[in-house]
């Protein structure tokens, strides 16, 4: 039987509610011992003793009080049971957000965004089973008979061992089912989760499939993972329907064994009723709690399967510093230190590479794609850090300086920025959440915005839509740059903000940028280069290397890369 260590460890984190679970579930089987013992009392003494109503009162009463306990501390268990497995969910959920910001960009772009989103959502949920049925069941199935037992052995100790006898058969059968079951389950998880990531492709990538008219084979293959999921589900529900029939049929043999043995002792007279009629009724309560154990085992092997997604995601390597978080931001330097970066796969993104950003100065990155630009900025960022060499700021490893205050220090302005599905007003707060109104005005001013902005029905408050789809790609561009004027931060990084705009709205985009960048240390990503031809610094990369450095007039003057590249991306 498949006992997850690490998903018992989360429910022992619920220490308190787990143990009053256990606790609940023994006091249930204690009332239900009391109910069989008087039920098999008050029998006894009105049918063989001819007791009146009045003789037997006080056993009714005591049968009628354990039931009322019992159907109580029944309710107790399951109770703490769905508490442990919201708090486990919720725990879960609160970790599984904190360790992908933790890892950044560079994880979710490297893995299926539905996977991810499928493993937060259905992954989780599937663990309500494990905590809320299987894990008290587990521990019941262990506890519940020995209780049983130690009632039985002293009334009747040839009971007792055909009850230990034959008790170990049910759970052999259901691992040697469940193993099974446990594989098929994985496999219906893989399944799930390839399903989801490819709906969610389909789903973003729908104009596209539209223009080329794609639809039909898009529904072939969906028809097809469909499929795939419907056969694999059929499968776990089969192992599921056999391992029931399995269970149900060697618990009922059991007690038929019981009952024989019973009753051919109360034919020869080796046994009084009272205590045989006791053990009979309790026959099924001894079998039943190992009976449901192999009911909710498959529900469990569900959340097992779904864990191993999770774990996944809470396993990954994280970077690690030493949580510097304070370095002085006066007169620094920014050295790149025979900086090389390996992705997973082995593409080789950057191949030692040595340069220096100056307080206050303007250093452009130009190349092809794919030459390695994208990796410096994801550097800076810190969503990556170097495979070798170092990166090095005001003499401190840029390793060991704390993630979130680096950050605060950095503005980002890609080329398609990311627009939420709320306000305009949330939108442009995200940079600074603690902004009063007349900040967020100014810095929609400055971004050229506000009178679009104020022209809207909503005014701030107008929603954006999915990814800013109500929006022209200036509007958004600007909301981004309005962020960047909110934050205002020291160091300003902008992935070629011009490159998906007509020529009109990229002048005046390039307008609010002067302003922007104004006593800003700015590290641009430029295919455009008349955007850069002013940057004290270009650094052209081919390959991963640096291949030519210097002003836009000197590198012309060499006559090189840089000047073919002029001529290439001229306009």
């Amino acid at each position: 039987m498949h006992i997850d260590k690490k998903l018992i460890n989360l429910s022992l984190g619920n220490r308190s509610a787990f143990f009053l679970t256990v606790f609940s579930g023994l006091l249930t089987a204690l009332f239900t011992i009391i109910q069989a013992y008087y039920l098999s009392k008050t029998i006894n003494e009105v049918f063989l003793k001819n007791s009146n109503l009045a003789e037997v009162k006080y056993f009714i009463l005591l049968f009628a009080l354990a039931s009322l306990l019992k159907a109580l501390f029944v309710w107790n268990e399951q109770n703490f049971a769905n508490l442990i497995a919201e708090n486990v969910k919720q725990q879960l959920r609160n970790k599984l957000t904190a360790q992908i910001f933790k890892l950044g960009p560079s994880y979710t772009k490297s893995s299926k965004s539905g996977e991810i989103s499928n493993t937060i959502s259905n992954g989780v949920e599937k663990l309500d089973a494990y905590f809320s049925q299987f894990l008290p069941q587990l521990f019941s199935s262990a506890l519940i008979p020995l209780l049983i037992l130690f009632f039985i052995f002293p009334i009747d100790i040839l009971s007792g061992i055909v009850f230990l006898v034959t008790a170990p058969l049910i759970p052999v059968f259901m691992m040697l089912i469940g193993r099974i079951a446990e594989s098929m389950n994985r496999k219906q998880w893989k399944t799930l989760n390839l399903m989801s990531g490819y709906f969610l492709d389909v789903i973003q990538g729908l104009a596209t499939i539209k223009l080329f008219g794609r639809e039909n084979d898009i529904k072939k293959k969906i028809a097809v993972i469909s499929n795939l999921f419907r056969i694999s589900t059929m499968k776990v529900l089969r192992i599921a329907f056999l391992s029931a029939l399995v269970l149900e049929i060697l618990s009922t043999i059991s007690i038929a064994i019981i009952a024989v043995e019973i009753g051919l002792r109360l034919l020869y007279g080796n046994l009084e009723f009272q205590p045989a009629f006791f053990i009979l009724v309790l026959a099924p309560e001894f079998y039943l709690p190992i009976r449901q154990l192999g009911a909710k085992y498959h529900a469990g092997m569900e959340g097992v399967a779904a864990a191993e997604s999770i774990f996944k995601i809470l396993e990954e390597p994280v970077q690690t510093n030493n949580q510097k978080s304070h370095v002085p931001f006066h007169d620094f330097v920014i050295k790149f230190e025979n900086v090389s970066f390996t992705y997973p796969g082995g593409r080789n993104a950057l191949k030692n590479i040595s340069f220096s950003i100056e307080q206050g100065s303007f250093t452009a990155l130009v190349g092809k794609s794919g030459s390695g630009k994208t990796t410096v900025t994801n550097l800076l960022l810190k969503f990556i850090k170097p495979s070798e060499g170092k990166i090095i700021f005001n003499n401190n490893n840029f390793n060991d300086i704390d993630s979130k205050f680096w950050r605060k220090q950095v503005s980002w302005i890609s080329q398609s920025p990311y627009l939420f599905h709320t306000t305009i007003k949330e939108n442009i707060l995200i940079a600074k959440e603690d902004a009063t109104a007349e900040e967020i005005i100014n810095a929609a001013k400055s971004a050229g915005i506000h009178d679009f902005i104020s022209s809207l029905p909503g005014g701030y408050e107008t929603f954006v839509g999915e990814r800013g789809t109500r929006l022209s790609g200036g509007q958004a561009q600007r909301i981004a740059l309005a962020r960047a004027f909110l934050k205002d931060s020291p160091i300003l990084i902008l992935d070629e903000p011009t490159s998906n705009l007509d020529p009109e709205t990229e002048n005046e985009l390039l307008e609010t940028l002067n302003r922007l960048t104004e006593n800003k240390t700015v590290i641009m990503i430029a295919h455009r280069l008349r955007t850069i031809e002013k940057a004290g610094q270009i650094l052209v990369f081919s390959n991963g290397k640096i291949i030519e450095r210097g002003t836009h007039n000197s590198l012309i003057a060499m006559n090189g890369y840089y000047s073919e590249l002029l001529k290439t991306y001229s306009g």
